[in-house]
């Protein structure tokens, strides 16, 4: 099947959102082929969605009792319900299935799946779509080994994959203070679990020792400085250690001690402290000079890791 995720992903920014009257439209990612066609793979409008994440896009959706015809799965899906519950049924394979759906309700499947559901009660849900590159990136260093498939399950109960997606939300909900960078992380460690846990051959684990060469986390924390006003992705930070992206992710910890999104948005905070203690410098510019996207996300940030606001900082170095 042709990759179509990716393109569905480029024509819609991370940061696309329509203004309607009263309330604010966020643009589908996650995508189904029905009757031929590429749609959104339910008709309600998402209330959250990215676009930005390297091979991987989510979606939340608030959605009444309904049916979702007859479709097909663009890339690997995964589905969680985070709130209501009632009975819903599945026609898949020549099969029907019917079960009773609760908070932690998941939905794992591989791309290619064909299928309609039809939900008899209302659901708040979480919708994630996987490219198999992500999948294929979490088998080995080099991410070689093919596309690893996963096992068609309609009702698992599965902790680990529902605090991940909520981590997700919650990140987006925040409105990514380290940028995408932490949600990508997030969909890498999730990848690996997958492809340990729920693929049809079952890959091990992958054992870590050490940290990065010294050469390697050089260029990779100069990289970092010379691109914090950017948008810093975790495939960018991996490419640019010579490694996968989970790879790198682990080894980075190991050696500085956090997770790369956390350094990112330390050095952020950082820069932006720099600029503060600069009298020529505005507090809009502080923001902006350290990557974050506008002045409210800079101040609601940099308040709650610092602990008052930038102007409030800005009057006690003085």
């Amino acid at each position: 099947m042709p990759d179509q995720f990716s393109g569905a992903c480029e024509s819609v920014p991370s940061t696309s959102r329509e203004s309607l009257p009263g309330r604010r439209r966020v643009l589908p990612v996650v995508s189904v082929i029905r009757e031929g066609r590429v749609e959104r793979f339910v008709e309600t409008d998402p209330t959250l969605s990215s676009a930005a994440w390297t091979g991987m896009a989510l979606e939340e959706h608030s959605v009444p009792p309904s049916v979702n015809s007859r479709h097909e799965h663009v890339e690997n899906f995964l589905q969680v319900i985070l709130g209501g519950s009632g009975k819903y049924e599945v026609l898949t394979g020549g099969r029907t299935l019917r079960f009773d759906a609760t908070p932690g309700t998941t939905f794992l499947l591989p791309r290619g799946t064909i299928d309609e559901v039809r939900w008899f009660g209302p659901t708040h849900r979480i919708g994630v779509a996987i490219q198999p590159s992500l999948l294929r990136s979490a088998l080995t260093e080099g991410g070689q080994g093919g596309d690893p498939e996963l096992v068609e399950q309609w009702h698992l109960m599965d902790p680990h994959i529902s605090s991940v997606l909520v981590a997700m939300k919650t990140d987006l909900d925040d409105g990514s203070p380290a940028g995408k960078l932490y949600g990508e992380s997030l969909a890498n460690a999730l990848a690996v679990y997958l492809v340990t846990r729920h693929a049809v051959r079952r890959f091990p684990a992958e054992t870590y020792r050490g940290g990065l060469p010294g050469y390697r986390l050089r260029r990779v924390t100069e990289f970092i400085e010379h691109n914090l006003a950017d948008e810093v992705s975790l495939e960018q930070l991996a490419a640019v250690a010579g490694m996968s992206a989970h790879y790198f992710a682990e080894l980075f910890k190991r050696s500085t001690g956090s997770a790369p999104h956390q350094f990112v948005l330390r050095r952020r905070i950082e820069r932006a402290k720099e600029a503060l203690r600069n009298p020529r410098r505005s507090v809009i510019d502080a923001g902006f000079g350290a990557g974050f996207k506008n002045p409210s996300h800079f101040a609601r940030v940099f308040r709650k890791l610092v602990g008052v606001s930038p102007s409030t900082f800005r009057l006690k170095t003085r």
